[in-house]
């Protein structure tokens, strides 16, 4: 059996939630667990969350609680996901890493959001990777792979096919790592790193893109342990 981590971006969450579009992805993970994937998946606060964490901001909150915030509406996007899946998901959204666990034997697909403050739901996919000993993590996002630099600042800027961790934790560090950003986080590149785990980040808004990923195929960009 295979065990797939997928993290799930802002693109699956709108605001208001979009209910064909998540029909829609739960019949690609139908497919993927009827097919014999162990499958976690991770899913992030989206425009919601957005939302309320700029609203927090400009009350002068402070960051801890704007991460709080995205937390609690990436798990209610959990719920609503699972909801989805209907008797295939496990009932219990995990709050920890020990429930994600104890869910997993289970043989359901799991669905989960955020964990700890300061922790992007990036990381906290990589470490639901780790815990339970994926075989792939696949980030998908909003956009088609990792650059060199930011595309939108510089038109030139090129993507990877392939990124070691060692040259991806570079580019991380030059991220912004605040409540409700999507950036590189290096966090999560040290636990794939460490873990072994073979990762993509890539479009999501292309399903077959995670099909493609989930058989180890080239798309997005891959990420492999070690050194360029």
């Amino acid at each position: 059996m295979v065990n797939l981590v997928v993290k799930l971006g802002h693109f699956l969450f709108p605001y208001p939630p979009q209910p064909r579009m998540l029909r829609d992805y739960a019949e690609v993970f139908r497919r993927l667990h009827s097919e014999g994937y162990g499958l976690v998946l991770v899913t992030g606060g989206g425009e919601a969350s957005r939302g309320y964490i700029e609203a927090l901001r400009r009350l002068r909150a402070d960051e801890t609680l704007c991460d709080e915030v995205g937390i609690a509406v990436s798990r209610l996007n959990a719920r609503v996901l699972a909801a989805v899946l209907g008797d295939l998901a496990h009932p219990t959204i995990p709050e920890s890493l020990e429930e994600l666990r104890l869910c997993f034997g289970q043989r359901k697909i799991v669905v989960m959001g955020g964990l700890t403050p300061g922790h992007s739901t990036a990381a906290v996919g990589a470490l639901a990777a780790e815990a339970v000993k994926a075989d792939i993590y696949i980030m998908a996002t909003d956009v088609d792979g990792i650059y060199s630099e930011d595309p939108k600042v510089n038109p030139k800027a090129r993507r990877f096919e392939e990124i070691a961790t060692e040259k991806l934790a570079e580019l991380a560090l030059k991220g912004r790592l605040w409540a409700g950003t999507y950036q590189l986080d290096p966090l999560a590149v040290k636990i794939i790193e460490r873990s072994g785990i073979t990762a993509y980040f890539l479009d999501g808004r292309k399903k077959e893109n995670l099909l493609r990923a989930s058989l180890g195929g080239k798309v997005g960009t891959r990420i492999v342990p070690g050194r360029s």
